[in-house]
C-alpha cells in the first residue's frame, strides 16, 4: 500500500515543499533544567546547560537520537542519492597546490580526485617526474589526520609538519628527515596555533599546557618553545610567554638567514610586535609596535630594511619599513602608503614585491620595485582570487587563481618578463562557459552599498521564482573573495534553474577595517541587516520570492543564519546555520571563545552589552508562538573545539521545544570531525549532500 508520504512526494515540486514541512515529527525528549544565570539583575534560564557536557552519557544518548531522527528524514528525500552523485562528480578532478622552492627542489601538493587530504610531492624540475614526500591518507584510515603546516630546515635536510586529528584545533608535530625518507622520533603534543620555525638544529612553535578536558577547557597562557632534534618535548624550553595576560597568542617566526627572530603577540584582533637580532653583542627583544588595536604583519629582510604591512594610520592597510641594522620603533617609515583600495597580502620576490589589492572583494595584483613604486599589473582571468608562493631572491614566482566557476589553477610569473605562464589547470564535471557570474551592489537598510556575487545558468529568467541560495559571514574582518567550491557552491540546484548568491557583508574585510568595525559589537546588527536587505533585493528585482530562499553560513555565518531566522522567518525557505556561535552570553567561556570578544563584545562588559547580545543571540531571541519559521537543520561535530558542540545542541534542543510552526527543525552531527578544517573529501561530500538535498527539497526543487 502506497502511504500519504510517499504520493506527495510524487507529486508537484510545489506539494515536495508542503510535504516536507506538512508535520513536525517527534523530537528526541530534551529534558529541562532549573539554571539560571543573572547578568546585571536580569535572569537569565538556560535550561539546556546539561548539553555543553558532551562527554556524558546523557548527552551521548540524546546526539545518537537526534542523528537518527534526521537520518531517517534525509533518506526520505527521493533525490539525496542523485544529488550527492553529482557532487562526487564535481569532486572527482585533479587538484594541485601552488609549488614552492626548497633549496632548488619544486613542493607541491597534489590530489588525483577523490583522495581524502591531498599527498606531498616533490621534483627535481617542473617537468621531472614528481616523487612523494608525505602521504597523510597512510596516517589513518578514514582521512581523519590532515596536514596542517610544513616547515622545511634551512639546509632542505628536515621537515616538520603539523597535523590535526579528526578536525580538532590540537595539533601535533612531527620531523621527517628528507634523506632517509624515515620519520625521526621527535613529537611535540599540545600545539595550537602553529606552525614549526627553524632556527639552528631545531624550531620554534606554540603550545598550551596540557588541558583537563581537550574539547572544551578554556585555554590560556600560550607560550612559544623552543625544540632540540633529538631531545624529549619536556626539555624544550620557553623562548617567549607573558606571566601576566593569559589570554594572548605567541607566535614565532625566523627569517631564512637565521639572524632575525619576530614574536608576534596578538589578543585575537590586533597584534604587537617583537623582533631579535641574534647577531647582536646582546640578543633582546625589540618592541617595533606595541598598540593591540592594530596588525603588523612582518613581510621580510632585504638590503637592510624590515618591511612590515600595517592598519596603523592606515585603515586599507599600507607597508612600513624599520632599520634592520639599528633596531627601533622610532626608524619605522613608510614604504609604500595606503590606497584606495585595500591591500590583502604582500609577497618579496627578486628583491621587489608582489602587492594583492581587493577592488570590490576581488582580488589585482601588482609588481613594485625596491624604491615602493609601482610597475605593473599582473592581468589575472577574471574576477577572483590570487595567492602567490615567491622567495626574494628568486625571479620564479607562482601563484593560484580561482573563481566561482574557475577552478584552481597555476601558473607561474617571470619577474623580468612580467609574463605569466599555465601550469595546470583542472577538468571539472561542468562547463563553466554556461553560467553566468556576475556583481550587483545593493542597499542595506541605513542605505550602505553592499557587494553580491550571483551566480546562476546562461538564459536564465526573472520570473519571481527562482530558488536561491543565499550565503554570508560578516565577522572578524575576513574577505569573502570569489572562488571555486564543489561542496558549497550548489551546483545540483544551479542546474535546475537556481540561482547562488555570495553577498560581502559588513564586519568583514573588503573595505577596510572601518568595513570591518561597522559590523562589530553594538554595531552587529548592521551584518544582519545587509543580509536581510539581499533577501529583500533579490525579491525587489524579480529573481525569487519570500520562501525560495535558503540561507547558509558556517561558525560565524552560522550565527548570522540564526540570527535572521529568528528577525526575518518569513523570508526563508529552508536555514542551514553550520558549526554556529549560537549562545552569545557564553561563548567567551568555551575554549579558545574569549578570543572572539573584539568582535562581539562579551555579556559580562556592561549591562548595554548583556542586552544587545541578548537581543539578537539564536538561542535566546527564538520566537516562541511564531509559526512562520522555515525548515532548519543545524550542523555540528562532535570534536569541533573551536565552536563547541554545546552551541549547536542547547540551539536545537531549544528550536524543537519552541512553538514555531510545523516545519521541521533537525540538527546534523557529524562524528570525528571538527570545525571543518582538515575534513576528508568523503566526509565533505557526505555533508554537502545532505545539505543541498534539504534545502533543495524544502525550496521545492526537484533534481533530474
Amino acid at each position: 500500500m502506497i502511504s500519504k508520504e510517499t504520493i506527495l512526494l510524487m507529486s508537484s515540486a510545489l506539494l515536495m515543499g508542503v510535504a516536507a514541512q506538512a508535520a513536525a515529527p517527534k523530537y528526541p525528549q530534551a529534558k529541562r533544567v532549573d539554571t539560571v544565570d543573572v547578568y546585571f539583575g536580569t535572569p537569565v534560564a538556560d535550561p539546556y546547560r546539561w548539553l555543553e557536557d558532551d562527554n556524558s552519557a546523557e548527552t551521548e544518548a540524546w546526539v545518537k537520537a537526534e542523528n537518527k531522527l534526521t537520518q531517517d528524514y534525509l533518506s526520505r528525500i527521493p533525490f539525496r542519492k542523485a544529488v550527492r552523485k553529482r557532487i562526487t562528480e564535481l569532486a572527482n578532478y585533479e587538484k594541485m597546490g601552488t609549488p614552492f622552492k626548497v633549496k632548488n627542489k619544486y613542493y607541491h601538493f597534489d590530489n588525483n580526485g577523490l583522495q581524502n587530504q591531498s599527498v606531498l610531492y616533490v621534483q627535481d624540475a617542473l617537468d621531472a617526474p614528481k616523487r612523494v614526500v608525505l602521504d597523510p591518507n597512510t596516517l589513518s584510515e578514514d582521512g581523519t589526520v590532515a596536514l596542517q603546516q610544513l616547515s622545511f630546515s634551512n639546509d632542505g635536510r628536515y621537515m616538520a609538519y603539523v597535523i590535526t586529528r579528526n578536525g580538532s584545533d590540537w595539533n601535533e608535530i612531527f620531523v621527517l628527515d628528507l634523506t632517509t625518507g624515515q620519520t625521526l622520533p621527535d613529537h611535540i603534543v599540545w600545539a595550537k596555533f602553529t606552525d614549526a620555525q627553524w632556527l639552528g638544529d631545531g624550531f620554534f612553535y606554540s603550545a598550551y599546557d596540557a588541558p583537563e578536558d581537550a574539547k572544551s577547557s578554556k585555554n590560556e597562557f600560550h607560550k612559544v618553545y623552543y625544540h632540540k632534534l633529538g631531545t624529549p618535548q619536556s626539555e624544550d624550553y620557553v623562548e617567549y610567554r607573558s606571566m601576566t595576560e593569559p589570554l594572548m597568542f605567541y607566535e614565532a617566526s625566523v627569517t631564512k638567514d637565521e639572524r632575525y627572530i619576530f614574536i608576534l603577540e596578538t589578543d585575537g584582533d590586533g597584534n604587537a610586535l617583537y623582533v631579535k637580532d641574534l647577531k647582536d653583542r646582546n640578543p633582546h627583544y625589540v618592541k617595533l609596535a606595541g598598540d593591540m588595536r592594530y596588525t603588523n604583519n612582518p613581510i621580510g629582510v632585504d638590503q637592510g630594511k624590515i618591511y612590515v604591512m600595517t592598519n596603523q594610520d592606515a585603515p586599507r592597510w599600507k607597508i612600513v619599513t624599520y632599520d634592520a641594522e639599528h633596531l627601533s620603533a622610532a626608524s619605522r617609515a613608510d614604504f609604500v602608503p595606503e590606497k584606495e583600495w585595500v591591500l590583502s597580502s604582500a609577497d618579496m620576490a627578486n628583491h621587489q614585491f608582489i602587492l594583492t589589492y581587493d577592488k570590490d572583494a576581488a582580488s589585482h595584483a601588482y609588481v613594485y620595485d625596491a624604491q615602493g613604486r609601482e610597475k605593473a599589473e599582473i592581468a589575472l582571468p577574471t574576477f577572483g582570487s590570487v595567492g602567490f608562493s615567491s622567495k626574494k631572491d628568486d625571479e620564479e614566482v607562482f601563484y593560484s587563481f580561482t573563481s566561482y566557476t574557475f577552478p584552481t589553477s597555476i601558473y607561474a610569473y617571470d619577474m623580468s618578463t612580467g609574463q605569466s605562464r599555465l601550469l595546470f589547470r583542472p577538468k571539472v564535471a561542468l562547463d563553466p562557459e554556461s553560467y553566468v557570474t556576475e556583481q550587483v551592489f545593493y542597499p542595506s537598510k541605513d542605505g550602505t552599498r553592499i557587494p553580491m556575487f550571483l551566480i546562476y545558468k546562461k538564459g536564465l529568467k526573472r520570473d519571481g521564482k527562482r530558488p536561491v541560495f543565499l550565503y554570508g559571514y560578516g565577522g572578524f574582518n575576513i574577505s569573502m573573495n570569489p572562488g571555486f567550491s564543489y561542496s558549497r557552491t550548489p551546483f545540483a540546484m544551479l542546474d535546475m534553474g537556481g540561482i547562488c548568491a555570495y553577498t560581502n557583508l559588513r564586519g568583514g574585510g573588503e573595505y577596510g577595517e572601518q568595513w570591518h568595525e561597522a559590523g562589530t559589537k553594538m554595531q552587529k546588527q548592521n551584518v544582519f541587516d545587509d543580509f536581510i536587505a539581499a533577501a529583500e533585493w533579490l525579491i525587489k528585482e524579480g529573481y525569487t520570492a519570500p520562501k525560495k530562499i535558503a540561507c547558509n553560513g558556517g561558525s560565524n555565518g552560522g550565527l548570522l543564519v540564526g540570527a535572521v531566522v529568528n528577525q526575518r522567518p518569513d523570508l526563508w525557505g529552508a536555514a542551514v546555520p553550520q558549526v554556529g556561535v549560537m549562545d552569545m552570553l557564553r561563548y567567551h567561556l568555551f575554549t579558545i571563545g574569549w578570543n572572539w570578544a573584539h568582535d562581539y563584545g562579551r555579556s559580562d562588559d556592561s549591562k548595554e552589552m548583556f542586552d544587545y547580545l541578548r537581543a539578537y543571540s539564536p538561542l535566546h531571541s527564538i520566537k516562541d508562538g511564531v509559526d512562520n519559521y522555515p525548515p532548519i537543520m543545524v550542523t555540528t561535530s562532535d570534536h569541533d573545539d573551536r565552536v563547541v558542540p554545546a552551541h549547536s545542541f542547547k540551539y536545537a534542543a531549544a528550536l524543537q521545544a519552541a512553538q514555531t510552526g510545523p516545519a521541521v527543525k533537525l540538527i546534523r552531527i557529524d562524528v570525528n570531525a571538527g570545525h571543518g578544517h582538515g575534513k576528508p573529501i568523503s566526509k565533505i561530500i557526505d555533508e554537502y549532500a545532505d545539505i543541498q538535498s534539504f534545502i533543495m527539497y524544502n525550496l521545492g526543487v526537484k533534481y533530474k
